[in-house]
């Protein structure tokens, strides 16, 4: 097993990894920021070096600095944690040209899965079922006018490289589509270096379900069933949930096994998760991502495994937990993220946390890293913490998530809570009645179809 872990990451996920590391009784060191000198993790950590700045750039992104950490504390493998560097194949190479681990999958898979045309390519290939669309990244506007013909209006204009939104329009019809290749590329360009798009059928009112897979990186893998992840504002997750309202036992075996095949093929290591679109019965491929997800509580709940312990196990030569057919889903859980936001205009709300109170009680979980006088930087994602609740049934989940939602106290700064207490009283949700666009609509006062 690893002797020490380095830790690139920040907030919540760095707290996670590091109480995975010390259960397994893995020394930690905690990299941070000027600006996070007093969090959490850092406090909690065996070792601690400051890496740079405020900026991302010139710290947690910056790999000359993490390694002279790694050197400096005699780190043997570094976890990435997610965002930042969890998805850079070259940070992957460029540990192993140092003898360090890395704590993620292999770089090729992180490069091929990280251009979204190879990876619905290696998708069809490896017998996924993909979302109609074109082949790869589009020339020129005659071109995706055919392609967009041939699957029909409206379609999905995307970033070849890129995610979180970024680089995504749609076009309605034909008279918008030379606009949104335009927008989308220029877009892309800004925030990926890269302007190559591609086009997808648009579907109307799609379910997003996720499938987490974990691989040996030897061919074996297994999967461990779904997140339903519908709940979005503007493709970002506001609201997951395990396993989804709408999927059946064998829907839910079948492409299980369709992505666990597909790992075992590719000898994938590590966590994963295999993402798509599901309406009418049907499953469409969008993106796999190779790395520990926000939302993997939801999973560990529903299923009782530390999906960070084992991701560590794995990366060290060890096998996986259990057989696919040991894996059993055991009740509902429900992930509710909550960021440090204005809850109807959602803009950023840094500041000092002047009271905080989590709540608790049978099946309620905090993945968190602020507590009582902590101040949340301007600098980085807004998020406060992870509510995760979990019950027999999907009711007893809702019920103890309408308990734990009045419970928790987060003030001094504003949040996302009052969208939540109202969410779980919604009777679209509480039927598990909503799709992508939902939270949208719900949010702009729209009258949604029931």
């Amino acid at each position: 097993m690893f002797d020490k872990i380095l830790i690139a990451n920040r907030g919540e996920i760095a707290l996670r990894v590091l109480r995975a590391c010390k259960e397994l009784g893995i020394a930690t060191v905690a990299v941070h920021s000027t600006a996070d000198a007093e969090a959490m993790h850092v406090r909690l950590a065996d070792e601690s070096v400051c890496i740079g700045p405020p900026p991302s750039k010139d710290s947690y992104l910056n790999i000359p600095a993490l390694l002279a950490a790694c050197e400096i504390t005699g780190a043997d493998a570094v976890h990435p944690g997610y965002g930042f560097l969890s998805e850079n194949a070259r940070f992957a190479e460029i540990l192993a040209e140092h003898n360090l681990g890395f704590i993620g999958p292999k770089a090729e898979h992180i490069r091929l899965m990280g251009d979204k045309i190879e990876a619905k390519r290696t998708a069809k290939r490896l017998g996924i079922p993909v979302v109609p669309g074109s082949d790869g990244a589009i020339d020129n506007v005659d071109e995706a006018m055919k392609v967009a013909k041939a699957i029909g209006f409206p379609v999905l204009v995307k970033a070849a490289a890129g995610g979180g939104g970024r680089g995504m329009k749609v076009a309605q019809t034909a008279d918008d589509l030379a606009l949104a290749i335009s927008t989308a590329g220029n877009e892309a360009k800004s925030a990926f270096g890269d302007a190559s798009v591609y086009l997808e059928k648009y579907l109307q009112k799609p379910r997003h379900i996720e499938i987490q897979v974990l691989g040996d990186g030897r061919g074996g893998a297994i999967h461990l069933g779904e997140r339903d992840c519908s709940l979005q504002r503007r493709h970002q997750k506001v609201w997951e949930e395990g396993p989804s309202p709408v999927l059946t036992a064998e829907a839910r075996a079948r492409i299980g096994e369709t992505c666990a095949k597909a790992m075992r093929e590719m000898k994938y290591l590590g966590v994963g998760t295999v993402e798509f679109l599901y309406e009418d019965g049907e499953f469409y491929f969008i993106e796999m991502n190779t790395r520990i997800q926000v939302e993997h509580p939801v999973t560990e709940a529903i299923t009782g495994i530390d999906l960070v312990l084992e991701q560590i196990r794995v990366a060290n030569g060890g096998d996986l937990p259990a057989t696919q057919d040991q894996i059993t889903i055991s009740g509902h859980a429900i992930e509710c993220r909550i960021n440090a936001e204005n809850p109807e205009t959602f803009r950023p709300s840094p500041g000092k946390i002047q009271r905080y109170h989590p709540p608790g009680g049978l099946g309620v979980r905090i993945d968190s890293a602020v507590y009582q006088g902590y101040t949340i930087p301007p600098y980085y994602d807004s998020l406060v913490g992870k509510l995760i609740v979990h019950g027999k049934t999907r009711a007893e989940c809702l019920m103890r998530l309408r308990r734990a939602l009045d419970e928790i106290v987060v003030d001094g700064i504003e949040t996302t809570l009052p969208l939540f207490r109202a969410l779980v009283r919604d009777h679209d949700i509480i039927d598990g009645d909503y799709h992508i666009h939902w939270l949208e609509q719900y949010l702009s006062g729209v009258d949604r179809d029931r």
